[in-house]
């Protein structure tokens, strides 16, 4: 039997934030995929059975260090991409090529946070919330566990990891939009929750319209702590036309920033109605991702900022789009 292990980085040190390594475990036996000699050109396909959980990471001794990176592709048509290969992908390190050894397409089990804005300016937009919360958490795998956090004047937890998620509509049904929005401290705890994620692939799901006003985190702050964090940051903003405030704005584009960083995306709907069809979206791409992995050269461990880029090979005609991470902190020796 062979084992091989990958810890994603970063590693480097957070204030306020000891984010957790990252550890995929690639466990297969020897006659079945044969992994005795190992070439530089071998692309391992792994199931989602082998990834271990937190408290088996724990347990773990590296033996090789692989940058794992989720992506995204759709159409023209923003419609789902599923049928590539690892030879349709290039992928940059610091405008470095780099070999892609580890290669899956798998629906995975995600630890997730939903962070729900339930601040007055999403007055109008409660009820729809509250069915595209509950719709988001039915179309996930079985497997993936949720922390949910609500924040007007300020981030309180709703659900923790380790309490029924069956039991989010009946919590979120009494509760009422009214106060200022702490968005910045509600993506904080929700990074702070993730320190007790079971699984290695981690996402947030923001609901609300971006605009922070009462938060005690800075946004450089909260920047800061998520491009170390190794969270895909997905959102769903309602966006007024009329009578925005400054901060309404300016909180938009942040969450367009942030997410883009992370390899999500924010979606920006105009109607009320147009909520569930969002979640349902971003909970397709998060079933629908590929991974991919490589051995980073050995000047990559220096604790240093690392630019990703991720490109396409294919011969197809219609324009592809990919979506994942801009970059990771390499490990320091």
């Amino acid at each position: 039997m062979y084992t091989y292990l990958a810890i994603v980085p970063p590693t480097r040190g957070i204030s306020r934030l000891a984010v957790s390594l990252v550890v995929l475990s690639l466990v297969v036996l020897g006659r079945s995929l044969a992994f005795s000699q190992v070439g530089q050109n071998d692309v391992h396909i792994v199931p989602r059975s082998t990834i271990p959980t937190r408290d088996q990471v724990l347990t773990l001794k590296t033996t090789v260090n692989l940058v794992l990176v989720n992506v995204t592709v759709t159409d023209s048509r923003e419609r789902l991409v599923s049928d590539l290969r690892a030879s349709d992908f290039s992928l940059l390190d610091d405008k470095q090529p780099q070999h892609i050894k580890y290669f899956s397409r798998e629906d995975m089990p995600i630890s997730i946070a939903l962070v729900f804005d339930t601040s007055e300016s999403m007055k109008n937009y409660m009820e729809q919330a509250r069915q595209a919360a509950i719709e988001f958490y039915r179309a996930s795998n079985p497997k993936d566990e949720f922390t949910v956090i609500t924040f007007g004047d300020r981030p309180e937890t709703l659900l923790d990891f380790s309490d029924p998620i069956a039991s989010l509509g009946a919590r979120l049904q009494p509760i009422q939009a009214k106060g200022h929005t702490s968005l910045w401290d509600a993506t904080y705890l929700a990074l702070e929750k993730m320190q007790k994620a079971r699984y290695s692939k981690r996402a947030v799901l923001l609901i609300s319209d971006g605009g922070d006003n009462h938060s005690r985190y800075t946004e450089g702050e909260l920047r800061s702590i998520l491009r170390e964090a190794d969270v895909q940051v997905y959102a769903v903003a309602p966006y007024k036309n009329s009578g925005r405030l400054p901060e309404d704005k300016s909180g938009l584009l942040w969450l367009d920033e942030v997410t883009s960083e992370t390899g999500g995306r924010v979606f920006a709907i105009h109607e009320p109605n147009e909520l569930l069809n969002a979640v349902t979206q971003i909970s397709d791409e998060l079933r629908n991702q590929y991974v991919l992995g490589y051995l980073p050269a050995p000047g990559a461990r220096n604790g240093k900022w690392h630019k990703l880029k991720v490109k396409l090979n294919t011969d197809r005609t219609e324009r592809l789009r990919t979506y994942a991470k801009n970059g990771y902190y390499g490990p320091a020796e």
